[in-house]
């Protein structure tokens, strides 16, 4: 394996259509393009106002997010941050629900974690968030 690899994100494939959140947002996973063996990498892009629909939990990888552009809030146990600069960073502890949504302008992020390793350490909630 060579000692690097190179990958433009936009090309990446947007994987939320064949999820079901194509209306929601786009979805691009790189771990499998850069062959990335210690890290997990995404590049993900919310429509303006959306969220994703589910909260997620990690057993034993934390997650970094990284704010790009737009604005948005992620939920995070039961509090709210609020993501409202470029270069925002939120870290997220294992064991601990998450989830994020778009301001009237969108978000864009990027997700650092640990890579699917063959055994699940996430879990989702389709009911996670309050109902509006």
């Amino acid at each position: 394996m060579s000692a690097w690899t190179k990958q433009n994100l936009g090309e990446v494939e947007d994987m939320a259509p064949e999820n079901g959140m194509g209306e929601v947002l786009e979805g691009r996973f790189a771990n499998v393009a850069l062959a990335l063996e210690q890290t997990g990498l995404s590049h993900q892009h919310l429509k303006p106002g959306k969220r994703l629909p589910f909260g997620h939990i990690h057993s034993v990888q934390e997650e970094i997010y990284v704010v790009l552009s737009g604005s948005g809030d992620m939920k995070i146990g039961d509090e709210m941050a609020v993501l409202d600069g470029r270069l925002d960073a939120v870290r997220v502890a294992p064991g601990t629900w998450r989830g994020v949504q778009a301001g009237p302008d969108g978000l864009e992020l990027l997700a650092f974690g640990a890579p699917v390793t063959g055994e699940n350490d996430a879990d989702m909630d389709m009911d996670w968030w309050p109902s509006d």
